[in-house]
């Protein structure tokens, strides 16, 4: 049989582990798939995946991967395999053919046929490793190669891929399960990201702040989505929930329908009479105190309240698995939503719950529909059982006790390399005797977007490829360079029932949930890949990928602001905003009409940088941030011998209208350094209403009094604290930001004993909304209500 090798195009050749054991040959089972990832330990076999304990990688364009895994991938058994240690050679007993190789010989034997290869068999640490597309072919089937996922796989010529839900495989079984958990144990810690923190120009950004801002900012954006909401079908004109998503409504602490003021207040839920703001009442408190429940988000339309939050209850070890060193319980924890029926607002009635193991992620509300999010650890120990080891689900329109995920229903995300199970579940509002849709999956979720038929979930995935110098790959130094990927993992919603169907891969990680967008039938999304302190080949850039319907790449610009990371990213139509930051603030604006090819249209570039974007109109943007000042001299820090240190809070108002040249228009600095708002990491902090010329924010005022450094230092140094509350401003294009005035629940006293600094205090405001003609802010202590063109006080309710 006649071989072409066409220039250009990559000759896969596998590499195969064996088992030093001889045995007789066994015929393999025809018609098998199997793919592998390269620097990925773990493989997919007949939609089911397994671990395997050398990971793929490449040399010289070639993939190797371990035998003893592609035969059992292949139905051939560890008995197929025979090893010759004297000759050094490895038999395969295949159907109907027999393969030999030999340890670095390009000799391939099938049956009595020679066959020349263009690579050879190695041998590392202690393995044989066989140049294997040659053998898979050998043995009648096709390979292919996913050049984007690094993934190769093998299948029955003209076979195709699976799409939908049977495209992700599943665990199997129990022992399956701790094979592939024990793959994850030997991950270097570096798979995880950085550990620690990084000062990226005299910002400090740790590991736990990224986390806590990507939890904080889940879901793309209309145009016309802001922090306002006038109506509900309600004659009250009253704010909502500042979204992402026009339609899609995210979960938040305090919630209003224009008459009652819904908010979780420590561990109770408070329903108060709101307006008239001189009559303000408590007319309902939910307390949770003593149920192990701890209340986080909420969400309320015209008959139904839902209370989402975690439950942490001690349950009983396995036995088998108690020692000395371990109590003999453990603490099951819970995200429970809990959904009541609110017609009497005096005499709120429970009507359900659902409850999945694990930690809350996120959630949303399209109509009807609920959808839950959760992620749970898996505590697995090598040499000991797992305690609770499948997901689990609680429903009380079915029954009260949980159920149990079985294995051959818990998918996996093949890319996977935390121990954890992702949990996603929906129900309808409006059907309360139908059961919710809960399905799980083996990989954690970190970042969730939503649209109104879609659900994304993307999962960050640090590979890391082996490249080395061909003569030394056995046994030479080693140079690893992380690959970072993110994966993306699209639901179909419907009517509260979530169906998987597809799965996109791009190169970079993601800020959170606004660097994610779906629009006209492509998703849209903003990475940043490498690291902004390096100067060589693995520096950071920053890129925007256009996928497809089928989430295959349709459109890319890469290599933007080298050296830089995201910030801040917005989608809005046919644009894109986005924010990268390393000494000054260059403000991109990219054009995303044509998906193949978008480009960039303009950019500005300014000192501080945005946090968070948001469209004012469609030729203007809002940015909200910290001002920046660069400070040093030659032969210091950054790349100019400069470093920037971050200052007081930043506005600015873009002006786009002319996309080649983007203007600030207005800007807006508010305290020194130091100087914070929630605003900065939650979008749901803002309440801007352009139709009522108003923005307003929770802020913590920092104050200097002076400019630059210290006679001690040329840094700029710390504020001490002067204010806590709500920052009020009307907003226009003729005069941009006019402060209306500020309101705090702060006394004079308590501003004396403030001191320097200023830590979470009940009285610190930490929402803003409007109902008709009032404006209300929120702390845990009180409800002020002010009149929203005077910001006169109009009455208060202390809540204690």
């Amino acid at each position: 049989m006649k071989r072409f090798i066409y220039p250009g195009v990559l000759i896969l050749l596998f590499a195969v582990f064996l088992t030093l054991q001889p045995g007789p040959g066994v015929s393999a089972a025809p018609g098998h798939e199997a793919s592998f990832g390269i620097g990925v330990k773990t493989y997919i076999a007949d939609n089911q995946i397994k671990a395997i304990d050398i990971a793929p990688y490449l040399e010289n364009g070639r993939a190797y991967i371990p035998v003893r895994f592609l035969a059992s991938a292949l139905g051939i058994p560890d008995q197929g395999i025979t090893w010759d240690e004297a000759a050094r050679s490895v038999t395969i007993a295949g159907e109907d053919k027999l393969l030999k190789l030999t340890l670095e010989s390009n000799i391939l034997l099938v049956d009595s046929r020679t066959i020349l290869m263009d690579a050879v068999p190695r041998l590392k640490e202690g393995r044989v490793m066989l140049p294997t597309r040659w053998v898979a072919e050998a043995l009648g089937y096709a390979v292919t190669w996913d050049e984007g996922s690094q993934t190769v796989r093998i299948a029955p010529p003209g076979s195709r891929e699976p799409a939908g839900a049977g495209s992700l495989p599943n665990v199997g079984s129990y022992e399956n399960l701790k094979s592939l958990l024990a793959g994850t144990l030997q991950h270097s810690p570096e798979l995880y990201g950085r550990a620690g923190a990084e000062v990226d120009n005299g910002i400090m950004v740790t590991q736990e702040a990224l986390r806590k801002s990507i939890s904080a900012n889940d879901s793309a954006p209309a145009p016309a989505a802001g922090g306002t909401a006038e109506s509900m079908k309600s004659k009250a004109d009253y704010s909502k929930t500042n979204l992402q998503v026009e339609g899609v409504d995210e979960a938040d602490i305090v919630k209003t329908d224009g008459t009652y003021i819904y908010q979780v207040n420590r561990e109770r839920l408070i329903i108060a009479r709101a307006y008239p703001a001189e009559e303000m009442k408590v007319v309902s408190t939910l307390d949770y105190g003593n149920q192990g429940f701890s209340p986080q988000e909420i969400y309320v339309d015209e008959k139904h309240l839902i209370v989402i939050g975690q439950t942490s209850a001690p349950v009983a070890k396995r036995m088998d698995s108690i020692s000395m060193i371990y109590p003999p319980y453990w603490n099951r924890d819970t995200v429970k939503a809990i959904i009541y029926d609110i017609g009497d607002k005096s005499n709120v009635r429970q009507v359900r719950e659902l409850e999945l193991s694990g930690s809350y992620i996120s959630s949303r509300k399209i109509g009807k529909s609920f959808y839950l999010v959760a992620n749970k650890n898996i505590y697995y120990y090598p040499g000991q059982e797992i305690d609770e080891p499948r997901p689990l689900y609680r429903d009380t329109a079915v029954q009260d006790g949980f159920t149990a995920i079985d294995y051959p229903d818990i998918r996996c995300f093949p890319d996977f390399v935390e121990p954890n199970y992702l949990i996603v579940a929906g129900l309808n509002l409006d059907r309360p005797e139908q059961k919710a849709s809960v399905s799980s999956y083996l990989g954690s979720g970190q970042n969730v977007y939503a649209s109104p038929e879609n659900l994304y979930i993307a999962l960050t995935n640090y590979r890391y490829r082996i490249m080395a110098d061909e003569a030394k790959i056995l046994s030479g130094p080693r140079s690893p360079a992380s690959l970072i990927n993110t994966s993306i993992y699209r639901f179909k919603l419907k009517d509260g029932s979530l169906t998987y169907s597809g799965k996109g891969e791009v190169p970079g990680s993601i800020l959170n949930q606004f660097s994610m967008d779906e629009y006209n039938n492509y998703f849209r999304i903003a990475t940043t890949q490498g690291e902004s302190w390096r100067t060589d080949e693995f520096t950071s850039r920053n890129n925007l990928y256009i996928l497809d319907s089928d989430l295959k790449l349709a459109g890319k610009i890469e290599g933007i602001a080298p050296g830089e990371r995201i910030y801040s990213v917005r989608f809005t139509g046919d644009r894109a905003y986005m924010v990268t930051f390393k000494n000054v603030d260059p403000f991109f604006v990219l054009d995303l009409s044509d998906p193949q090819q978008p480009e960039i249209l303009g950019a500005l570039k300014i000192p501080g940088y945005s946090d968070y974007l948001h469209p004012y109109d469609e030729n203007h943007v809002i940015g909200f941030g910290k001002d920046t000042v660069e400070v040093g001299a030659k032969g210091g820090m950054g790349d100019n011998g400069s470093m920037a240190f971050y200052l007081g809070l930043k506005m600015a108002l873009f002006d786009v209208s002319d996309v080649k040249n983007p203007v600030e228009m207005f800007r807006e600095n508010i305290g020194d350094r130091g100087t914070d708002s929630e605003l900065l990491r939650n979008h749901k902090a803002l309440l801007f209403s352009k139709e009522k010329n108003l923005l307003a924010f929770p802020v913590t005022v920092m104050e200097t009094g002076k400019s630059g450094g210290t006679t001690a230092s040329p840094f700029p140094e710390y504020g001490q604290f002067t204010f806590q509350g709500a920052y009020v401003y009307s907003l226009d294009l003729n005069k941009g930001f006019v402060l209306k005035g500020r309101i705090t629940h702060l006394t004079e006293e308590d501003y004396l004993k403030a001191g320097n600094y200023w830590y979470d205090s009940e009285k610190d405001i930490e929402r803003i909304l409007y109902i008709n003609e009032n404006l209300y802010t929120l702390s845990k202590m009180m409800i002020k209500a002010n009149r929203m063109e005077s910001l006169q006080e109009a009455g208060s309710l202390v809540l204690r």
